[in-house]
């Protein structure tokens, strides 16, 4: 599944269009296509996993899902299209996705100040949440898209393992700086993904997610399908705390 650094790429990469008129909408999706011909594309924005496309009383938000994915100016040869969306310069293809409607403006609907990527981000409001929500694991924590918007299994693994605390740790149990620390680095780790991406060198700054060994140890990774969630984890039983 895209994480929220990947859906700012989508996000910039889309703005070559932004302020252009739809010309010719196709796709096999079951949204009214007749909505958005000839409708001009305001701007592009993202919120967590989810691309928005934001055109007058309207926005398209398209989710990827866990194998969805898009070409810009071109198509991907003997795949079916979900929603083709052409303009006078090019044209944005969108494939193995979930597509609404959203009326009237984007602030409607979401919480800007939980999307990691956000200007708005709000790292007290995330604390606040997680305190209402004591029983969560950091694991399934991390992955609550109200509370941290855009993070996504990657993330997670690298942030648990750089701040030192096992998945399957209790919320309420981490030390107040560790809490500070889980939900910074949320951030700061984000912002690091969306550099490596855009060069093309995501995968060789891994420490933790899909590896065999800890760095800091030398002792093997445990892989584990942890929490509510049963998402991947790759643990260092050695140098991962587990608060409980």
């Amino acid at each position: 599944m895209p994480e929220g650094p990947s859906i700012v790429l989508l996000k910039e990469a889309a703005q070559q269009f932004a302020g252009q008129k739809i010309i010719a909408v196709s796709g096999d999706s079951k949204i009214d296509h007749s909505l958005l011909l000839n409708k001009k594309v305001l701007t592009f924005n993202s919120w967590g996993k989810h691309f928005l496309i934001c055109l007058k009383d309207l926005t398209i938000r398209i989710h990827l899902l866990m194998f969805g994915s898009y070409r810009i100016n071109e198509q991907k040869p003997g795949k079916t299209i979900r929603l083709s969306l052409r303009f006078k310069t090019g044209e944005i293809n969108f494939y193995t996705c979930s597509i609404v409607y959203l009326p009237g403006d984007p602030g409607d609907h979401y919480d800007w100040s939980a999307d990691v990527m956000s200007d708005e981000w709000d790292a007290g409001s995330a604390r606040k949440k997680l305190k209402k929500r004591p029983g969560l694991m950091a694991c399934d924590a991390l992955l609550e898209q109200d509370i941290f918007a855009g993070v996504g299994n990657i993330i997670k693994n690298e942030v648990l393992y750089r701040i030192r605390v096992h998945p399957e740790s209790l919320v309420n149990k981490l030390p107040a700086a560790k809490l500070k620390e889980m939900i910074s680095e949320s951030r700061i780790y984000s912002f690091q993904f969306l550099e490596w991406k855009r060069n093309n060198e995501l995968k060789k700054h891994w420490l933790a997610h899909t590896k065999k060994l800890c760095l800091r140890c030398k002792l093997p990774f445990i892989k584990k399908y942890t929490g509510v969630k049963k998402r991947r984890s790759f643990i260092c039983e050695n140098c991962q705390v587990l608060y409980t």
